[in-house]
């Protein structure tokens, strides 16, 4: 019997491909987003991939009454929560925000679907939630956070593991990500942060396009291969695959779940700058920065869960990352505004 999946913040960057590769797999999809960090013209980009309709509703999340019209609606089986702000350096500078805002939608949907009888969820939550333990990460390694963001992820998981543990028909699982980059095959579907990017990836392409004229590099001075940073990045859509391969696990088990989604590879700022110039034939220019307060040398996952608890693992290369953010970036150098 085919299932409908909510996804709350399915028009952004994780959860736009995670709703193609939902429908590619059979399930319906209907979306929640109030479109505060993403496009409309997502959802066509979506049905386009995909071959297949959603339905679309633009509601906030933290909206319990405006969500509870989008459960009436539809029967939903189950539920992907990625809705919420994810800037580490906005959550700083804006903590109450990213709390209520956050917090709030989570808290939210629980209410929402424990009122329709809905008792299926994975979370879209991060790496952040380790407290700076040595790689490779393990599930069970030391938690804490280092900024709010991180505490939203951190606390999401306590009240999604309480709300769990009051019923024993509710199922939960927790995806702790590390660094999703690149873009759909299509050239289609791809990262379009709004202002100036955070993360590492969506900047290189920047500058590759030319709208800045150099990437800053805070840190050439780790205990590293090369000196710089080392992180473990993995294709957005590998990441997709695993909510896919989540809700599949949901249907069988119950408890709430933590497991991480990396390649179990650590690659450095160079080797990524490197693999987008073989990519994009194009020097990237750089400038050596100071570190920045609150940096790690190395985090990398331990992806072992993953595969032998929901049969995933990472598939694509660095250079299928690169080579699908080049195109991405070439074919929409405007975002989705083309």
């Amino acid at each position: 019997m085919k299932q409908t999946i909510l996804v709350t913040g399915g028009t952004g960057y994780i959860g736009s491909h995670t709703c193609v590769e939902l429908l590619e797999n059979g399930y319906d999809v209907v979306i929640a987003d109030n479109l505060s960090n993403s496009k409309r013209q997502v959802v066509d980009r979506i049905q386009e991939v995909a071959g297949k309709a959603v339905t679309f509703y633009e509601v906030d999340v933290a909206d319990e009454q405006a969500l509870a019209r989008v459960f009436a609606a539809h029967a939903i089986d189950a539920v992907i929560h990625f809705a919420g702000l994810k800037a580490v350096g906005e959550s700083v500078e804006k903590p109450l925000a990213y709390y209520q805002n956050n917090l709030n939608a989570t808290m939210s949907l629980l209410v929402v679907m424990s009122r329709f009888g809905v008792n299926k969820i994975a979370f879209s939550s991060s790496a952040t939630v380790y407290i700076d333990p040595a790689p490779p990460i393990r599930e069970d390694a030391p938690l804490g956070c280092t900024n709010p963001y991180g505490w939203t992820k951190f606390m999401s998981e306590i009240i999604i593991t309480d709300w769990q543990k009051t019923n024993g028909d509710n199922a939960a699982v927790l995806l702790r990500y590390f660094n999703p980059i690149g873009a759909h095959e299509s050239g289609k579907m791809g990262e379009d942060p709004q202002g100036i990017p955070n993360n590492l990836f969506p900047y290189i392409t920047r500058v590759a396009g030319g709208a800045y004229p150099h990437l800053n590099i805070f840190g050439a001075d780790y205990d590293t291969p090369d000196g710089t940073g080392v992180r473990d990045y993995i294709h957005v859509v590998d990441l997709a695959r695993g909510h896919v391969l989540a809700l599949k696990y949901l249907d069988a088990h119950n408890g709430a779940l933590p497991v991480n989604l990396g390649t179990g590879l650590g690659y450095s700022v160079f080797d990524v700058l490197r693999a987008y110039e073989r990519a994009s034939g194009k020097e990237i220019p750089f400038v050596i920065q100071p570190r920045r307060a609150g940096d790690v040398a190395s985090t990398y996952a331990d992806p072992t869960l993953a595969r032998e608890l929901l049969g995933w693992t990472a598939e694509k290369t660095l250079d299928d990352m690169c080579l699908s953010g080049c195109r991405w970036q070439s074919l929409n150098p405007n975002g989705y505004e083309d």
